[in-house]
């Protein structure tokens, strides 16, 4: 009996602070985060100089937007609806795909694919911190170039 409560505690214990989470803003990428470009790598690169994420909630929705500068000094921004049914939804501002598709894996971690002209060029995988102050996004495809894609963007939370 005494491993037993044991065991329920540890789980309570590491479950609580997620559900908390979750139940305070329904998603932790809910909030504006900020690329750490020392912290991220870009292939085949550039750099962009900056990007700035927002994601709302918006009924069932989490309605995305970014701004930033590209490497050559122009401005950039794209939106897009997450929603982590694996459906396609549209986006707009990225010249290497122009829909995404998100599946949920955990509370911290999502699944998506992204697509041009209805082909997969994209696969991504979001993770957020479980302290929700980091999300390392990994993507790895073909750009709009045909070049190999594989970038590892890192952001803060503001």
């Amino acid at each position: 009996m005494t491993r037993h409560l044991l065991t329920m505690v540890t789980v309570l214990a590491v479950a609580l602070p997620a559900v908390r989470l979750l139940g305070q803003a329904g998603d932790p990428v809910v909030g504006t985060w900020v690329l750490n470009i020392s912290k991220s790598k870009f292939s085949p690169g550039p750099a962009p100089k900056s990007e700035t994420r927002t994601y709302v909630v918006a009924g069932q929705d989490i309605k995305a937007s970014s701004k930033g500068v590209d490497a050559a000094g122009k401005p950039t921004a794209g939106t897009w609806t997450v929603n982590t049914d694996g459906k396609d939804r549209p986006m707009t501002g990225d010249p290497d795909a122009d829909s995404l598709a998100v599946t949920r894996v955990d509370a911290f971690t999502v699944e998506s694919i992204e697509k041009k002209a209805g082909k997969i060029v994209i696969t991504a995988r979001r993770v957020i911190s479980r302290d929700g102050k980091l999300m390392t996004i990994t993507f790895k495809g073909t750009n709009a170039k045909g070049q190999p894609l594989n970038d590892v963007m890192v952001f803060d939370k503001q």
